[in-house]
């Protein structure tokens, strides 16, 4: 059996597809369960987190198990496999093992050197031995990767980089102030207990906050979050919970919110938060800034007005027989073109285009300091909508759009950081005024321009290494059911011919035929002690898998008896693997002195 895994990062495909291809608890049980039902694989885990899903499998048939997986995954997060396929990348063996270490690690994160995975890791293994779908490979395999990550963060300071996706969330929303200068005295909301809520209101309470309220569905889950915010030593931070029926009053209230869910559908629509910003954001009457002129002021300011002292404004002294102070004031009004006819009866308009071919350039007509177009042109123009008068009586308008500046963006007074995948607020949210929205789209285009953490070639060097001692210890230990056989069988040839000896000798005394026993048996140990040793340093060597079917084929092994021995061995390590993960084998906060990293063991 070998290692394989197939899944899809923020590495290898955009956040759109990452987002649709989502898995719910439920979701993720399911696939694993058909997973290790399909015919390549024998045991299965799921990592999944708001930037990455993977399926790890053991499987006897390479392209067979690139098949069934990629099909899998399709199937359950609902997105085709034709659209699905050109984003999966697949991992085999040593190479699978050298990606789990490394995403152990952060190197594979959004923000290289977070140890926020960690506890996804132990969040995945524990759900699959919970499922039974972990057997001695992905046990060891997923155990071994959170030593990994453990090392990696002990021995270099790669988390000093970005030490979470909360913290890197709050570094984009204070745009290069420091985010303990910008979010003091805030108000924050955070949606959602779990891990990643709780790690966000514990880096907000640190970064000074005045309060934080956190909204849940289970309201029990948010209180004891609040309470635990309370009691935290040297915040001072005021913090309360709230049913989530109360978000939309909270928004009103709220400078700051964080949202990590794990619902499958909005829980903030773009409606929503513009309503929650009703009567936060400057009303139309506040004073803009210079240069800025909204459509409507800019349809007046082009209008030309009557001047009463005869200057340059546009009235019967000009010649022009119609009186067009009356339509001079409508928005869009222009002496020329069709915006001058428009509305107009027949009659009237018959006058007008007897007055323009009299010639108004000699007049020196000016619209908005400019002659006034071709009167030739302009006479056609007019005779041809005077044709369309006579039929229709009336001339319709029709305006070209006159171009505006835009107005700017006031400046934001709700930020929102989004680290839920699928999203909880509306990306609609971009465009409202007044809020600051940074999402896991938003995380991934900004941490392809990050600095590349510190220590990285040294935690690189850490995962090189572990890789191969995993490997070895992989060979190594698929020979041993075979020793273990081959010992089995060395040891009933002894207790055969000492059975035979007893018949031959019936009057054999107790005292010699024992001493005969241990004598053979230490024979047979001596013989096999040097070649079972050799066996499993040849077979710990890469190329070594052959040496236990050497074994085999040498002694005449029965495979029935080095399969149970392999199944005997295999119940034995998943029920200690179980019995590590109670003991907490992976990061707590006693074990790391990044707390902010291990606090979390929700989705990254």
């Amino acid at each position: 059996m070998s290692l394989l895994v197939v899944g899809l990062s923020h590495r290898s495909a955009p956040v759109s597809v990452l987002e649709r291809a989502a898995l719910t608890a439920d979701a993720q049980a399911k696939l694993l369960q058909d997973t290790v039902a399909a015919e390549p694989a024998t045991e299965a885990a799921v990592l999944a987190t708001c930037n990455r899903i993977e399926l790890y499998a053991d499987v006897d048939k390479f392209h067979a198990g690139v098949a069934e997986l990629s099909t899998l995954l399709a199937q359950h997060s609902g997105v085709g496999l034709d659209e699905l396929t050109p984003h999966l990348y697949v991992h085999y063996e040593d190479r699978a093992v050298h990606h789990l270490f490394s995403v152990a690690c952060g190197l594979d994160s959004m923000v290289v050197g977070e140890g926020q995975i960690l506890g996804q890791i132990k969040d995945s293994l524990a759900v699959s031995q919970e499922l039974h779908t972990a057997g001695r490979l992905l046990n060891d395999l997923f155990q071994q990767s959170l030593r990994v990550g453990k090392r990696a963060h002990s021995e270099t300071d790669i988390d000093r980089a970005g030490q979470s996706l909360v913290t890197f969330g709050l570094e984009q929303l204070a745009s290069g102030t420091p985010v303990e200068t910008w979010a003091a005295g805030r108000r924050a909301l955070v949606m959602g207990a779990g891990s990643m809520s709780s790690l966000a209101a514990a880096t907000l309470a640190r970064a000074g906050v005045a309060e934080v309220v956190i909204a849940n569905r289970t309201l029990a889950r948010a209180e004891r979050l609040a309470q635990i915010l309370t009691e935290q030593d040297g915040t001072g931070v005021s913090a309360r919970a709230v049913p989530m029926d109360s978000v939309p009053a909270e928004l009103t209230r709220a400078d700051l919110v964080v949202s990590c869910t794990g619902a499958t559908g909005l829980v903030l629509t773009a409606e929503a938060i513009e309503e929650a910003l009703e009567g936060r954001v400057p009303a139309p009457g506040t004073p803009r800034a210079a240069g800025t002129v909204r459509t409507a002021d800019a349809r007046t300011a082009a209008v030309p007005t009557a001047d009463p002292a005869g200057g340059t404004g546009l009235d019967t002294e000009d010649g022009c027989p119609l009186d067009l102070s009356a339509v001079q004031g409508t928005a869009g009004f222009s002496v020329a073109g069709e915006a001058a006819v428009a509305g107009m009866a027949a009659a009237d308009l018959e006058q007008h285009a007897a007055w323009v071919d009299k010639g108004a350039e000699e007049r020196g007509v000016r619209v908005s300091g400019a002659a006034v177009a071709d009167p030739e042109a302009e006479a056609e123009v007019i005779s041809a909508l005077a044709a369309t008068a006579a039929s229709v009586g009336r001339i319709p308008e029709h305006r070209r759009p006159e171009p505006v500046p835009e107005a700017p963006r006031p400046a934001p007074v709700l930020a929102l950081l989004d680290l839920a995948m699928p999203r909880d607020v509306d990306a609609a949210a971009h465009r409202l005024p007044g809020v600051r929205l940074v999402d896991i789209e938003t995380l991934a285009g900004a941490s392809a321009d990050a600095p590349m953490a510190a220590d990285v070639d040294q935690v690189r060097g850490i995962v090189s290494d572990e890789v191969a001692a995993f490997g070895a210890a992989l060979r190594a230990a698929h020979i041993t059911p075979t020793v273990v056989a081959l010992r089995s069988m060395a040891a009933d040839v002894v207790a055969g011919e000492i059975a035979r000896l007893e018949g031959r000798l019936p009057g054999l005394d107790t005292k010699h035929r024992a001493e005969i026993t241990q004598t053979v048996r230490r024979v047979v140990d001596k013989l096999l002690h040097s070649p079972t040793v050799r066996v499993k340093q040849l077979a710990a060597e890469p190329g070594g898998a052959g040496y236990a079917d050497a074994l085999r084929t040498l002694f005449d092994l029965d495979p029935g008896t080095v399969a149970s021995v392999s199944r005997a061995e295999d119940a034995e390590a998943v029920e200690d693997a179980a019995s590590a993960d109670t003991a907490d084998n992976g990061v707590t906060p006693e074990s790391t002195e990044n707390t902010e990293n291990t606090e979390n063991r929700g989705r990254a």
